[in-house]
């Protein structure tokens, strides 16, 4: 039997097992002890045990309909599908903390796996902290968010999930932005276990940066899949929204993609040492930031929890903790961090050096922006409201320079680089700017989309040359070139597909800079122009579905009197959640989408009218498919075998890179 009982039992298990794995390992680490030490991998992988026992009971109340537990009765219903009663013990403060945990333990019991050529102090230290992590939040789920908890008498019927979160997108959404979110917390446990040791080498780069590869795969994935959520279902024609929230994952993402950059630099020439170990605080200490702002209530927005002050009293307790205490052993103990090697402003850390102060930059304007009206409102009374102008006007003149900067550092070479090999490399990325800026002039309105848009192109023609010139494309034959490419690390292709990840995207919101909607009120038959298309609403009519009731949309869209496609969105009423909701329709053919939706019904009979939304947005495929890329260039680098934790070198590449 796998019940509210057992799981509650279990999540208290893992909770002393967290404990026990937070301070035996230190307490051995300290003496030296090799039988602690080796109990911390052991506690890793039971906490996990554990903490998976406890979640299955919580799916098992669910997927049972056990309304005796409030977290079910208060998010799940009978007629409710089966996929979003398994995904909705997430979509709720109690099930969303617990899945965290969750995470939490496979981080660590990932650690424990992955780490065994780890030297096994540092191992220890590493999973202690990550230890004391989990049973923070663990005890937080038990004290103040129990997803256990019963109610009674048990309800015949639950009141269901919100209707907007019953989406295939948005149910798988939370566990990968949390895998983002929650694995920095292993970079961060480097960071401070480093610490306590009082040593950062070329080795612990080597180490943090597969880790911070991985989380950050995870979070791109993870804010995409948002981004895409918001588009295609809120119906608002739109992708980002500058919410606080979205904010909330953005912040991290930055200081996630500097903390990347730097750990190379680390690794390579054991540079940035105490740059590196402050970026991997502040990446986790900003996901952990995050967690608490969506749940204290101290932010208004439409992702956010509606909690009790008391949640967000105990997760500042916890941010308190978590994060004042790493900040008080970083400034105790980064002095004593021996400095790197010295290089030259133009060389490859001179680049990467540039590249995390444009990336905090950013991080900083975005801050400043979520923050600053939630601290005006409680110091000043005042209510302010920062939205899409002042992001846009902060963000871009410090995006600009950032694309500009990302085409410089793959080829540049370590220490120190001479300019006129540099932009003689860069003579084809150059010209297809030049292109770039004609033809953007030609159909894209304002400065800065156009300027973006040149960026863009030019950081994917320098990714693309600077593969080739590795494989001697032009240069060499074919079967040179592939034998050049068999034998070139992983890493490098996965670098040049992130940075042309990051220019597609780039180029697909220019695009959606263009893009064109409207809002019409139009009778069945009648025809409305938009971009060049016709759009003629052809037919509504009703249907039920498994849980709502739906009126759909027939909209036939037009050019030159040719049939493009029918487009068919609809508006659902959720009767037991008392909650409208609409689906959007969306034809495709990546350079373009054409996207309708229906509103409301005005009138009755032959006066009968409907409101639609129609839009026409260039590129805005792009967003997405760059995130994906960027994603699977971050995979593509993880399997490089030399990024992998603890891949001890071959003796022959030892000596390679000793004669070198």
């Amino acid at each position: 039997m796998f019940g509210p009982e057992q799981g509650h039992f279990a999540l208290a298990l893992a909770c002393i097992l967290a404990l026990t794995q937070f301070i035996l390992p230190l307490w051995g680490a300290a003496r030296q002890d090799r039988r602690m030490l080796a109990l911390a991998p052991l506690l890793a992988v039971s906490q996990l045990v554990a903490l998976a026992l406890s979640f299955f009971c919580l799916v098992w109340s669910a997927t049972h309909d056990d309304f005796s537990v409030q977290n079910v009765a208060a998010n799940s219903a009978i007629a409710k599908p089966l996929l979003y009663k398994i995904t909705g013990t997430w979509g709720n403060h109690e099930g969303s903390i617990l899945l965290w945990a969750l995470i939490l333990g496979v981080c660590g019991a990932a650690v424990a796996a992955f780490g065994r050529n780890l030297p096994a102090i540092l191992r220890a230290r590493v999973l202690a902290i990550l230890g004391g992590v989990s049973a923070g939040f663990q005890a937080f789920c038990l004290l103040t968010s129990d997803p256990f908890a019963r109610v009674w008498p048990a309800p015949p019927d639950g009141q269901g999930m919100n209707p907007l979160l019953q989406d295939p997108g948005l149910a798988f959404h939370p566990p990968i932005l949390y895998t983002g979110y929650v694995g920095f917390a292993v970079p961060f446990a480097f960071a401070v276990a480093a610490l306590i040791e009082g040593r950062v080498d070329a080795a612990w780069g080597r180490w943090v940066r597969p880790w911070a590869v991985a989380a950050w795969c995870f979070l791109t994935c993870g804010i995409a899949l948002g981004s895409w959520w918001s588009y295609y279902v809120l119906g608002w024609g739109g992708y980002w929204f500058w919410d606080p929230v979205e904010n909330a994952s953005l912040i991290p993402w930055l200081t996630g993609t500097a903390l990347v950059h730097s750990a190379i630099v680390v690794e390579k020439r054991e540079a940035l040492k105490i740059w590196t170990v402050l970026l991997a605080i502040a990446t986790f200490s900003f996901s952990l930031s995050g967690t608490f702002l969506v749940r204290s209530g101290i932010l208004n927005s439409v992702h956010a929890f509606a909690n009790d002050p008391a949640r967000g009293i105990f997760i500042l307790g916890l941010l308190a903790v978590v994060i004042g205490g790493s900040l008080l052993l970083f400034a105790w103990r980064a002095p004593s961090l021996v400095a790197g090697g010295m290089f030259a402003p133009l060389s490859r850390e001179g680049s990467l050096v540039l590249n995390n102060i444009l990336l905090c930059s950013i991080c900083a304007v975005v801050v400043t922006g979520t923050m600053y009206p939630p601290f005006a409102q409680l110091l000043f009374g005042r209510t302010i409201s920062v939205g899409k102008p002042f992001f846009d006007a902060t963000t871009i003149p410090l995006t600009l320079p950032l694309l500009g900067a990302m085409a410089f550092g793959t080829m540049l070479p370590w220490k120190r680089a001479q300019m006129s090999p540099l932009l003689h490399r860069l003579r084809i990325a150059g010209l297809l700017a030049v292109v770039a800026l004609g033809v953007a002039c030609w159909t894209l309105s304002g400065p800065l989309p156009i300027l973006c848009a040149v960026g863009a192109v030019w950081v994917i023609g320098a990714s693309v040359t600077d593969l080739a010139g590795r494989l001697g494309v032009s240069r060499l034959s074919l079967a040179h070139s592939w034998a050049r490419a068999q034998s070139l690390p992983r890493s490098a292709f996965g670098a040049a597909l992130a940075h042309i990840g990051a220019g597609v995207t780039v180029l697909g919101l220019c695009g959606m800079s263009q893009a064109q909607h409207a809002i019409v009120d139009v009778k069945v038959g009648q025809t409305e122009t938009l971009a060049g298309y016709e759009w003629t609403l052809l037919d509504v009519r009703d249907a039920q579905g498994p849980n709502y009731r739906a009126m759909i949309a027939d909209i036939a869209i037009r050019r030159h009197g040719h049939l493009v496609t029918v487009l068919h969105p609809s508006k659902r009423d959720f009767s037991s959640q008392h909650q409208t909701t609409t689906e959007v329709a969306i034809r495709t053919n990546l350079l373009a989408d054409l996207y309708g939706v229906i509103g409301d019904r005005h009138g009755s009979g032959a006066d009968t009218t409907y409101v639609l939304r129609l839009h026409y947005n260039p590129l805005a495929p792009w967003m997405w498919l760059g995130g994906l890329i960027m994603a699977i260039g971050g995979g593509l680098s993880l399997s490089d075998r030399r990024l992998r934790v603890g891949a001890p070198k071959k003796a022959a590449s030892i000596r390679a890179e000793a004669t070198s």
